[in-house]
């Protein structure tokens, strides 16, 4: 397999580039610019077949190819794009069966994106044309580092309702399950007297009457991500009849729910991801942590490519808010320190028409007197003397189970609770972690769980049996597992595990679930011992080898287990059977159990302070007004320069780095 982009040195430092809609004096500026900057690596091509190709089968490079020529005579690489993410206005004339559908059977206008249909057979032909010529052309060209397959699959157009997606999918289902009755039974069609006679009766999840097969749903969502995947594997071995450079797509980790990256994760040479800052957060760097952790997870530890995020506000959020001075070197900071060997951003110079000319750009609508710029251009130059991470690796004591079937299937309609949301109690048990000072990796549930001290399973409501034994296996041997509510519950087709719930996780819990008591809006229980609040959950848990550590003081379910622990072999699994939360004392119980794990942390640090150890490199970054000072720190300052010898302190809102003694795990 192809390896990491090949670059001078160091990390990657660009955007994607659109020097198409400017005139090409303005291109000469912007490669001085980018020299100024530090800029090594810019994404281009990614919106340009109806340059390229005017007319179907009539290609003209000559644009394209003084594009390259000039970025290679600046020293700049390219990370070249196929631009079959956005097909010409001439392919949606000459193909109308390529259109996109929706659920409700509309067929969706052009003048966007994503405007096509992923299982057209025009669509493929037309794209695979393209491809082949662009390799065909530029893969010994010396500016090109890399390929950059589409742009962000799945992005408007994860499903597609035409009558050629209903018969790709019944051709899927043909393959999956063989003979119609093995669906039947897989979905349960018996229920309501929905039993199909043959594949040809089978239709997509259109809208219809409430409560549809929930079998069918799950296995469209499985589909729809196999016929995108397809799709980026036509183009990836065109373009490797031509290079054996790396190809990769830029994915959307955790923001894209349609698609299922640890499918995607083994298709790509490098994993990139885009990721951009949720200003209507209190503390969206949480967030962020959490999205660089899973990124880094999906792509198996190694390093990746953060592949877009903002110099400032993005133009599609309820409110865009501008980032603050030190905002935009901390995103960055927090995002090599998780894993990324690149900094990359939508986009470098601020469009001036078409719908994102509200987005930040590294060269703003103001130009280079801005704080923007001077903020872009120090940030190339913390790159470079961040050159030595390129490469090392993170390293984690604890696992949080992150399923994207799982993610689907919690929330289709019907379920207990409408407040029952995968990334809520995800992202709950998570910023405990975080604040914690806990470095965290993501796995599916099947993956190996050996190298965890603690794995937590917030949000496994759907859960194989093989999954589930994987999960036993790894606390029999030692491990430590923390489960919260509504996990275990179904199987891979959404099928309830028999017997009481928590089904699949009954045993390594050592509970039984008599009753769910979903609580009202605002509605509030409390646990004894420590007045602990839960919301949104409680149940009726019977201990079946397990023993409470709090029960519930009022509600439902006042006087039985709230949480419980179970001594399993060598290890201990936890339930959780409400919603605490960080106001109502989830993270003492996190440290609890990390305690139990015996997880190593530091302590006494406020909980505004990001630590990350990257290697030999330890990444200090302040999310506060007031500075912090940390023990135990002693090394060289990769940024300042400065002798540590016992401890740091790390300016209000700053970022220090330290390259340390201890060896790189």
């Amino acid at each position: 397999m192809p390896g990491y982009p090949v670059l001078p040195e160091g990390l990657a430092y660009g955007g994607d580039y659109n020097p198409e809609q400017w005139p090409e004096e303005v291109w000469r500026e912007d490669v001085r610019l980018m020299r100024e900057a530090g800029v090594n690596l810019v994404t281009v091509g990614v919106f340009n077949w109806g340059l390229i190709e005017p007319r179907e089968g009539e290609y003209d490079f000559s644009r394209l190819d003084r594009i390259l020529d000039l970025l290679h005579s600046a020293g700049v690489y390219a990370d070249l794009a196929t631009p079959t993410s956005s097909p010409p206005t001439w392919f949606r004339r000459r193909h109308p069966g390529s259109r996109l559908v929706d659920r409700e059977g509309h067929v969706l206008g052009g003048g966007s994106r994503h405007s096509f249909c992923p299982s057209s057979p025009d669509y493929a032909a037309a794209s695979e044309r393209i491809v082949a010529a662009l390799a065909a052309r530029y893969a010994g060209h010396p500016a090109l580092a890399m390929w950059h397959v589409h742009n962000e699959y799945g992005w408007a157009n994860a499903h597609c309702y035409c009558p050629t997606s209903a018969e790709a999918f019944r051709a899927w289902l043909r393959d999956r399950y063989g003979d119609v009755g093995a669906l039947n039974a897989a979905w349960g069609t018996t229920f309501w007297g929905l039993t199909y006679g043959s594949f040809e009766e089978v239709e997509p999840p259109v809208t219809a009457p409430v409560g549809l097969l929930t079998g069918l749903q799950l296995d469209f969502m499985r589909f729809s991500v196999d016929a995108h995947i397809a799709c980026f594997r036509r183009e990836r071995e065109t373009i490797r009849r031509f290079s054996d450079l790396p190809v990769t797509t830029n994915f959307m980790i955790p923001n894209c729910k349609p698609m299922d990256y640890w499918r995607w994760a083994a298709e790509v040479d490098v994993v990139a991801n885009d990721h951009y800052l949720d200003s209507g957060r209190a503390d969206p760097h949480i967030e962020l942590a959490m999205a660089a952790d899973l990124t880094r997870s999906v792509a198996g530890g190694r390093p990746w490519m953060l592949m877009e995020h903002s110099t400032g506000a993005v133009n599609w959020q309820p409110r865009n808010l501008a980032k603050r001075p030190g905002e935009m070197r901390r995103n960055t900071l927090a995002h090599v320190a998780r894993g990324s060997d690149s900094a990359m951003f939508f986009q470098w110079r601020a469009s001036r028409y078409g719908a994102e000319k509200f987005h930040s750009a590294m060269v703003p609508h103001a130009g280079t007197d801005s704080r923007i710029w001077r903020d872009v251009v120090a940030l190339g130059a913390d790159l470079g003397r961040l050159a030595g991470v390129r490469g090392a690796r993170v390293a984690a004591e604890v696992a949080v189970v992150w399923d994207w079937e799982s993610y689907w299937a919690l929330e289709f309609e019907w379920r207990p609770s409408s407040d029952l949301r995968f990334r809520e109690r995800i992202e709950a048990y998570y910023e405990a972690l975080w604040r914690e000072h806990v470095t965290v990796d993501f796995v599916h549930p099947s993956a190996d769980l050996s190298p965890y001290r603690l794995v937590v399973a917030p949000s496994s409501y759907l859960l194989g049996e093989e999954p589930a034994k994987n999960l036993h296996r790894y606390v029999e041997a030692g491990g430590h597992l923390l489960v919260s509510y509504f996990s275990g519950i179904v199987d891979e087709n959404d099928t309830i595990h028999p017997g009481p719930h928590p089904g699949a996780l009954r045993e390594v819990l050592g509970v039984a679930v008599e009753e769910f008591h979903p609580l009202r809006e605002h509605e509030a229980v409390t646990l004894r011992p420590s007045s602990l609040t839960g919301r949104i959950w409680s149940e009726r848990v019977r201990l079946a080898g397990a023993r409470a550590v709090h029960e519930f003081a009022d509600g439902p379910d006042a006087g039985h287990p709230a949480v419980t622990r179970h001594d399993l072999g060598a290890g201990t699994a936890w339930y959780v059977s409400t919603a605490l939360d960080a106001e109502s004392g989830l993270r003492g119980l996190v440290a609890r159990v990390l305690d139990h794990a015996d997880v190593s942390r530091p302590r006494g640090l406020p909980d505004t302070l990001e630590l990350v150890r990257r290697g030999d490199h330890l990444f200090l970054i302040n999310h506060a007004d007031e500075p912090a000072t940390v023990t135990g720190v002693t090394g060289t300052g990769v940024l300042d320069g400065a002798a540590y010898d016992g401890s740091a302190t790390v300016p209000a809102g700053g970022v220090v780095v330290v390259r340390t003694q201890a060896p790189s795990p």
